[in-house]
């Protein structure tokens, strides 16, 4: 069983500070949840600077804290620190991704390193801290790509690099479930944010557009929802990746 209540649970956001991080951010606030809300570089302080003090205004309890997750080590430093702030650690959300669009055959070895080190080994290493020190019955989710599913060219790196935590979510769920503990994977497609702008060109920003069966961008709005329930109401889901695109892709 499991508590569905966000009240008083303490959640770890990585990429907490904006787009869709802040979103969940704001929300798990407005549900009473408290919040470490990690950012990666000073360019993103000042946003995590905003939503420390509009989830604050809500009465709960908050702290950012700035890391490069690149850095290993600075994972598990992160869940311990949320341990000594809170004493406990209920939910663990990994939203942190890098896009590259590039030709196979333009692509270097520093950017796939890059890539992999950021779409894949932090995802990998933020389920194992999380492994360590969520409580038990508590609840994983990792930001992945609805690209899973695609048969398409020049995202090689993108979606090659966010392929294994489909594997990673469904062996730390079998490993971990004995603690109850669910984890999950959510695949959003293109999102209207601007992560997704910077590597699109206009004809390519109208295709994603009129990829979707429901029409449209993927909006930030239609993907927080769906993170709440899978670490409330929805816990009893564990080891899936799913797909929330309108319709972009599908297996």
């Amino acid at each position: 069983m499991s508590n569905y209540d966000l009240k008083n649970k303490t959640v770890i956001i990585t990429g907490g500070a904006k787009n869709l991080g802040g979103l969940i951010s704001r929300k798990f606030a407005e549900q009473g949840a408290n919040l470490v809300i990690h950012y990666n570089s000073e360019s993103s302080k000042s946003d995590a600077e905003k939503t420390l003090e509009e989830v604050r205004k809500l009465g709960i309890k908050a702290i950012i804290v700035q890391a490069d997750l690149s850095d290993i080590s600075k994972i598990d430093q992160l869940f311990t620190l949320a341990k000594q702030e809170f004493g406990g650690i209920d939910i663990a959300i990994n939203t942190v991704g890098k896009v590259l669009k590039k030709p196979f055959l333009d692509t270097t070895e520093t950017e796939f390193d890059v890539m992999s080190d950021i779409n894949s080994k932090i995802a990998y290493f933020f389920i194992q801290s999380a492994g360590k020190h969520l409580n038990d019955h508590g609840k994983i989710c990792t930001i992945v790509t609805s690209l899973l599913a695609a048969y398409t060219g020049l995202y090689s790196t993108y979606e090659g690099l966010k392929a294994p935590v489909e594997h990673y979510t469904r062996a730390a769920s079998k490993e971990f479930g004995e603690r109850g503990i669910s984890v999950t994977a959510v695949a959003p497609g293109p999102m209207d944010t601007p992560f997704f702008y910077g590597q699109e060109s206009s004809d390519a920003v109208a295709y994603h557009k009129s990829a979707s069966a429901l029409g449209g961008l993927t909006k930030i709005e239609d993907i927080e929802p769906l993170i709440r329930f899978l670490v409330t109401d929805g816990w009893w889901i564990t080891g899936q990746t799913i797909f929330a695109n309108g319709g972009y892709t599908t297996r």
